[in-house]
C-alpha cells in the first residue's frame, strides 16, 4: 500500500442525522438522539470523527499506515481497520491479551489489519515512556494513534458535532437544546463536545468504566491542552460495577428502549448511558421542560459478542 490518501480522507464529510426519541420514563423531558451509528456501516459512531484529524495528520507526514491498539472486542480498531481497508492505507492493532477468536477480530483480520498479541502485562506497557520505539523500527513511517483515538486531536475532531446538531434543529422544530447526553469510555468525546460548545450548554457524561479509570483527570487534561478553563460538563458513574458488566435490569431496559423507539443499542455503552438517564429523571435531577441531544456512538459491531447476534445492525 501507498502512503494514506489526504485528499480521499479530507473529501469524506459523513453526516449524522438527528432525530426525536420517545420514551415513557421521559417524564416531560425532551430527547433527541445524533445518530453516529448510522455515518456509514462500517466506520461508524464517535471513532470516525476521533479518527479523522489522526488520519489527516499521518497522510500530511506521508506515513504508510497507522498502527494503535485496543482489546478483542475494539470499536476503536474496528473503524480504524474498516478505513483503512476503505481508504486503502496500512493498519496495524497491538492486542490487549492473547489470540482469541472474536466477531471483532475476525473482521480486523478480513479488512486486512496486521495483528499482533501483547498479553495482559505487555499491554498494560503501553502508557511507558519509549512503548512505541520498537514498533516504530518493526513498522518505520506509520503513524502511532492512542488507544480509542485519543489525544487532543481525537477531541477536536468531535468538536463539530454542535454544529451539525444546531444545523438541524428546525427538524424538530427545537429553537434550542439544554445540553447533551453520552456514555464515557475514556472522555475524549465529551471532551471534544465540551470544547465545541464552549460553555453554551452542559455535556452530561455517562461514565461506562469506573470513575477510578482516569476520565476525570482525561477530560481536564485535554481542556487543559486546548486552553480551556475545566468546567461546562458533569460525570456520573453509569457502569454498573464494572466495564462491560451486564445484568438483567440492564437488558431488560435495553430491550424496552429498541422495542419503544427502534433505535438499537449496545450494553457497553448506550443502554447504560440512557440507564443512567432515566435514573436521572427518576431521582429529578433533570427537570421536565428540559431538552437534551443524546449522542449515539455507535459500537453496535460489538452487539455479536455480548449479545450473540451475528451481524451489524
Amino acid at each position: 500500500m501507498t502512503s494514506i490518501p489526504l485528499a480521499a480522507i479530507s473529501a469524506w464529510h459523513p453526516q449524522a442525522p438527528l432525530q426525536r426519541l420517545h420514551f415513557d420514563w421521559l417524564a416531560g423531558v425532551e430527547l433527541a438522539v445524533l445518530r453516529l451509528d448510522l455515518i456509514d456501516p462500517l466506520i461508524s459512531g464517535n471513532k470516525w470523527f476521533k479518527l479523522a484529524p489522526h488520519l489527516r495528520a499521518a497522510a500530511e507526514q506521508h506515513a504508510r499506515g497507522i498502527i494503535s491498539l485496543g482489546g478483542a472486542h475494539s470499536n476503536h480498531l474496528h473503524a480504524l481497520a474498516a478505513a483503512g481497508q476503505r481508504f486503502s492505507f496500512a493498519t496495524v492493532g497491538l492486542l490487549r491479551g492473547h489470540p482469541q477468536d472474536t466477531p471483532t477480530v475476525a473482521d480486523l483480520q478480513r479488512f486486512g489489519m496486521q495483528l499482533h498479541w501483547l498479553g495482559y502485562g505487555g499491554y498494560r506497557e503501553r502508557h511507558r515512556a519509549g512503548f512505541w520505539a520498537p514498533w516504530q523500527v518493526h513498522y518505520p513511517d506509520f503513524l502511532a494513534v492512542p488507544e480509542g483515538g485519543g489525544g487532543l486531536p481525537g477531541a477536536l475532531g468531535c468538536a463539530g458535532l454542535p454544529a451539525m446538531v444546531a444545523a438541524q434543529l428546525p427538524t424538530l422544530e427545537w429553537h434550542d437544546y439544554h445540553g447533551w447526553w453520552l456514555a464515557a469510555g475514556t472522555g475524549t468525546t465529551l471532551a471534544g463536545l465540551v470544547i465545541g460548545e464552549g460553555g453554551r450548554r452542559i455535556v452530561h457524561g455517562a461514565l461506562a468504566v469506573p470513575p477510578d479509570h482516569g476520565v476525570p483527570e482525561q477530560v481536564r487534561a485535554l481542556l487543559a491542552e486546548a486552553g480551556r478553563e475545566d468546567g461546562g460538563y458533569q460525570l456520573l458513574d453509569a457502569c454498573r460495577g464494572g466495564f462491560a458488566r451486564q445484568d438483567a435490569e440492564l437488558l431488560a431496559f435495553m430491550a424496552q428502549c429498541e422495542g419503544q423507539s427502534g433505535l438499537p443499542l449496545e450494553p457497553l455503552y448506550t443502554a447504560k448511558a440512557l440507564l443512567a438517564l432515566r435514573d436521572a429523571i427518576g431521582r429529578g435531577d433533570v427537570e421536565a421542560g428540559r431538552r437534551l441531544i443524546f449522542l449515539h456512538t455507535g459500537g453496535l459491531q460489538g452487539r455479536r459478542a455480548s449479545l450473540g447476534t451475528d451481524s451489524v445492525r
